[in-house]
């Protein structure tokens, strides 16, 4: 099969869909790669190291969309890259399709097969293909948080965890999902007051047992959602209903209840936010203010830390990009009922549920495609 890798053309977006590494592995299974060039050098990788790897290097993204029986990518692909799509052609990426009308409605005219990592599933009903980068997307949201709240961001200029005589800074971390668990590793490192909401019985004794008394963990309700963050620093909203959108759990009428200059991260911007005031943002420009309080909704935050967070996604995405090159689309599906769970568009066809009650749009069961 001949895979291509264009360039992520997304704002500030370093990732890349295969490492070096993993177009070793699909050249040593007999496959072709082709690189756009300059697609790995935000991971550090030169055109030469994917040469030297035994990948082609072609000088355009239309070149590698012409050529390419399969697309890898990072991020979903952009108008101009959509109109490269061809019927019979097969996406391989995230796609976060259910708060995205237009690019669900220019994928299912392109006639590709259309896999998204995030709907992908294993034995343990998690996302296995997700998870490395919500396990970065919670590092980087304390991160990113704790900038924020500098004076000079328009933040309450408060210290994560204060200093001697003076009270850390308190933290509220809305979903105790992958996200929700990263970001509450680096705030109690950091030595925050830290507060998990969650709803669900078993995450929260997990937390509750990992953490101990170094986070508090609650169970959520709108009233208590409420009452945490009107005297938080720092809320990270990081909730997650697979291949849906994302509920909006807080709303404008919360912003007045909140301290001026305290800080709202939306992890769940790629499905949408789960704040009522969030719109997505970017690195170049990556906060706004609406009532004294700070949003930052970058939709591609993992891509801030490129190098890590590609090796990561790789580790998770390259065994079934070997089996879909090995078999072809159709039978690794049949062989995969997991996989299958990945299919969100297939020959003008919308697949994944969730996605349709979002938009509206009628779904055909994904084995019907088979």
């Amino acid at each position: 099969m001949k895979i291509g890798v264009p360039k992520e053309i997304k704002n500030h977006e370093y990732r890349v869909g295969l490492t070096p590494e993993s177009v070793q592995e699909l050249i040593s299974d007999g496959h072709e790669v082709l690189i756009e060039t300059g697609a790995g050098a935000g991971i550090g990788s030169s055109d030469k190291v994917y040469f030297e790897a035994g990948a082609e290097i072609v000088a355009t993204a239309k070149e590698v969309f012409e050529a390419a029986d399969m697309i890898i990518k990072v991020k979903e692909p952009q108008p101009q890259e959509r109109a490269m799509l061809r019927p019979g052609q097969i996406l391989y990426t995230y796609l976060h399709l259910a708060p995205d009308p237009e690019q669900t409605k220019d994928l299912l005219e392109s006639g590709a097969i259309c896999i998204a990592y995030e709907t992908i599933t294993d034995d343990k009903g998690t996302l296995p293909l997700l998870k490395p980068m919500s396990q970065v997307a919670g590092r980087l949201s304390i991160q990113v948080g704790a900038t924020a709240l500098h004076k000079s961001a328009g933040g309450r200029g408060v210290l994560l965890g204060g200093v001697t005589g003076v009270a850390p800074a308190k933290v509220v971390i809305v979903g105790g999902g992958d996200v929700g668990f990263n970001a509450a590793q680096m705030a109690v490192g950091l030595e925050a007051d830290v507060t998990i909401l969650d709803r669900d019985t078993t995450v929260m004794e997990r937390l509750r047992n990992y953490f101990g008394a170094k986070a508090k963990v609650i169970r959520s309700t709108p009233a208590v959602l409420a009452k945490e963050i009107q005297d938080a620093d720092l809320v990270v909203g990081a909730v997650l209903i697979p291949g849906a959108a994302a509920p909006k759990l807080i709303t404008r009428d919360h912003l007045a209840t909140m301290q001026k200059g305290s800080v709202l991260v939306d992890v769940a911007i790629d499905q949408g936010g789960c704040f009522e005031t969030s719109k997505a943002t970017t690195h170049q420009d990556p906060t706004y203010i609406i009532d004294d309080v700070v949003h930052y909704c970058v939709a591609n935050m993992p891509g801030a830390v490129a190098r890590t967070s590609t090796y990561a996604l790789n580790g998770a995405t390259i065994n079934h990009a070997r089996q879909i090159a090995a078999k072809g689309w159709k039978q690794a599906l049949k062989d995969d009922k997991h996989l299958l769970n990945g299919l969100n568009v297939c020959e003008g066809k919308l697949t994944y549920k969730a996605v349709g009650e979002a938009l509206n749009i009628e779904t055909v069961d994904a084995s019907t495609c088979l």
